[in-house]
């Protein structure tokens, strides 16, 4: 069995003959496709009122962010509300750039700009010997964020409203400043237009 694992490897290794995809390629990507598990979707719970988006997986949930550019994608099925709160935890970042002021500081104020939000005020402070705390005030609602860089861990709050954030946008920014291993998703919706 190893052997013809091995020889398999081998084989798929040799990917193109004459800048053509080989058949064996071709064949190993079918098997491949039969056995790989697609990344869960969001889904959406409800619950006494409330209406939540969840996703544990970040290209998944970043797909469904962008079928609608300003970050209100609505799932089958679900209300739609005044405002979305976004919560991000982000797990396993490089814990060099969660211990400053001055470096999440400027990441959140960038995935503010880079979302297209209006800034109206921020305020950061830093714990010593660990952590950060912060808030940009957005005139669509407010970013916030709480950081553990001894556990490489923070929690990102986007509260937004009003149809025009490019949600997207922040959460890349986050991803690329923080480089977190692994990021876990839930939106709230909040506002319910069925009970306001």
């Amino acid at each position: 069995m190893i052997t013809t694992l091995i020889l398999v490897s081998a084989a798929f290794a040799a990917i193109a003959l004459d800048g053509k995809v080989s058949p064996l390629r071709r064949w190993m990507d079918r098997v491949r496709g039969r056995f790989m598990v697609s990344p869960p979707a969001p889904v959406i719970v409800r619950d006494s009122g409330w209406q939540f988006v969840r996703c544990d997986d970040v290209d998944s949930f970043q797909e469904w962010l962008m079928r609608d550019e300003h970050g209100f994608p609505l799932k089958e099925g679900e209300i739609p509300s005044l405002g979305s709160h976004l919560l991000i935890e982000l797990i396993g970042c490089d814990s060099k750039s969660l211990e400053t002021e001055d470096s999440v500081a400027t990441t959140m104020m960038d995935a503010a700009r880079n979302s297209e939000a209006t800034i109206v005020a921020n305020s950061f402070h830093e714990f010593k010997p660990w952590g950060v705390s912060g808030a940009v005030i957005i005139q669509e609602s407010h970013y916030t964020i709480h950081t553990w860089p001894e556990h490489r861990y923070a929690a990102v709050d986007l509260f937004y409203c009003g149809g025009t954030i490019l949600v997207h946008e922040a959460v890349e920014t986050l991803r690329e400043r923080f480089k977190p291993e692994r990021m876990k998703f839930l939106v709230v919706r909040r506002g319910l237009e069925s009970e306001v």
